[in-house]
């Protein structure tokens, strides 16, 4: 037998005969960490739907060699009695069930009639040191933040005894010391004999990580990279990945920057749940007319709370502070409200709370803002089409027309989606949590375009990321946030990662 765990070979998939992958071979060697890269939509997720029964087999063509015997996965329950367990980029976990009774859920300990608890806690506690995680399993789900969620599904998969694990963005969500905590959790289980295969945008994560890199690009294999024989350089997976080098990952833009259009003062938020947690404490900041300011921080720093309270008191009780738009105080009671005001938020997470998955491109693009294709309370169709077809080509949306399913778009093409929907809105102001949030580096580059197109139009942009050198690439000041404060304002020369990061760390010593 070879030293490849796994082999797919010639694997072609289409969907209404669109093609998603084109005879497809990737072969990956027992005791590995094999990274997949590629833009939204190359096929990646594709490809590790097939193999791990989501798409079964029938509905694509091609063979899967798993341990050197071929494979034909109906469900993910055969591909994961195999021990392939893929943990995609949306966990599946329920939050108001415990982490031992996460971990074994339809892998239950006891028999058919009764489920031994006993026994559940302690293979969960044995489980969970494994990957680190010291929390009680009697822990509710809800109460742990996403960086240990992740450690949870992947405990669940030990439990399953993996030895393929598939991993689909599995840092998108975390900030830079838990995703360094999990890469070097992925490198533990490999000297286990654990063989991974993973998904991400971060290149250099992908770099740190693994030991080969394979590059899909428009359902193609463009090349597989060895890092014994490959310089794993970003410009070379980019080019690999876009067809094309990028010179500069952040387009250039002139500022034209004017009076303040938008301005908080004095703003504080609580807690929607435990009243007595202040989550913005005393915070004042403005952006100007053309002009991209940024927040900075690390996770669970206050920001999104901020900008969802700020938007119509979307989050938080007990608000206090004020609200200026072009210089006059406003009271935001309500979405709408805000809307009205002509301020938008483009939340951080599209698929929750931002699109209408299951409909179509054209009904999300006029959610926000119905009344600009009605009459009498009545929707023109004709109308919405024809709006939903501007902004597809002014976004420069890859899909198959404007009926399709939002669902089935890529990420990068759900996020122009859904600034789409926002730009509909016609907003002065827009707040823009986590915008380039697990999509490639030329999605991102064409949302960057767009950020520029608008500010240079005069709209105002008030950005969240976690990304630092998204923020020093794209923001004329910046904001650092900890804690619930604002610990720090820096122009943009003053800005750095390391000034940054110095602001967080001196704020929390004071703290």
């Amino acid at each position: 037998m070879s030293g490849n765990l796994l082999e797919m070979k010639s694997i072609t998939k289409t969907f209404s005969g669109v093609t998603a992958l084109q005879d497809v071979n990737i072969a990956v060697r027992n005791g590995e960490i094999h990274a997949l890269v590629g833009e939204n939509g190359a096929g990646k997720s594709t490809l590790m739907n097939v193999l791990s029964g989501v798409y079964p087999f029938g509905s694509y063509s091609g063979d899967i060699i798993f341990d050197g015997e071929e494979c034909k996965f109906h469900t993910i329950k055969q591909s994961e009695k195999k021990g392939i367990v893929i943990i995609h980029q949306e966990l599946a976990l329920i939050p108001y069930l415990t982490i031992g009774e996460n971990l074994f859920v339809g892998n239950e300990r006891g028999s058919y009639l009764k489920i031994d608890w006993d026994k559940t806690y302690a293979e969960a506690t044995a489980h969970l040191a494994k990957v680190g995680l010291y929390d009680s399993p009697m822990t509710l789900i809800k109460d742990i933040g996403v960086g240990k969620q992740q450690l949870v599904e992947i405990a669940k998969a030990l439990a399953k005894n993996v030895r393929l694990l598939i991993l689909d963005e599995p840092t998108a969500s975390l900030n830079e010391t838990d995703s360094i905590h999990l890469l070097d959790l992925l490198l533990e289980l490999k000297k286990s004999g654990v063989t991974s295969i993973i998904i991400s945008h971060k290149l250099n994560e992908v770099a740190y990580v693994a030991d080969r890199i394979t590059v899909i690009r428009d359902g193609n294999v463009i090349t597989t990279m060895d890092k014994n024989s490959d310089s794993f350089d970003e410009g070379a997976i980019i080019k690999a990945m876009v067809g094309r080098s990028l010179t500069d990952r952040f387009p250039k833009r002139t500022p034209n920057i004017g009076d303040i259009a938008f301005e908080v003062k004095n703003w504080n938020v609580y807690h929607p749940l435990y009243e007595d947690r202040l989550v913005c404490n005393n915070v004042n900041i403005n952006v100007r007319k053309g002009e991209v300011v940024g927040i900075s921080g690390l996770m669970g720093a206050g920001r999104t709370e901020l900008a969802m309270s700020v938007f119509g008191k979307s989050y938080g009780t007990n608000i206090s502070g004020e609200i200026f738009i072009n210089g006059k105080e406003e009271n935001l009671h309500s979405v709408r409200d805000a809307i009205e005001k002509k301020l938008a938020y483009v939340t951080e997470d599209r698929k929750g709370n931002g699109l209408v998955l299951k409909n179509t491109i054209s009904v999300n693009t006029s959610l926000a803002k119905m009344n600009k294709v009605s009459k009498n309370k009545v929707i023109d169709k004709d109308r919405e089409l024809q709006v939903a077809e501007e902004y597809r080509q002014k976004l420069n949306t890859k899909c198959a027309g404007v009926l399709q399913e939002v669902s089935s778009l890529s990420g990068g093409n759900q996020q122009k989606v859904l600034l789409g929907k926002w730009m509909f809105a016609d907003p002065e102001i827009l707040i823009l949590d986590e915008p380039t949030r697990g999509i490639d580096v030329g999605a991102k580059y064409e949302i960057y375009t767009i950020i520029n197109k608008l500010v240079a139009d005069g709209k105002s942009v008030l950005m969240i990321s976690s990304e630092l050198p998204e923020i020093l690439g794209m923001c004329d000041r910046v904001y650092v946030m900890n804690e619930g404060k604002i610990v720090a304002e820096l122009p943009k020369e003053k800005a750095s990662q390391e000034s940054i990061m110095a602001c967080i760390v001196q704020a929390g010593k004071e703290g």
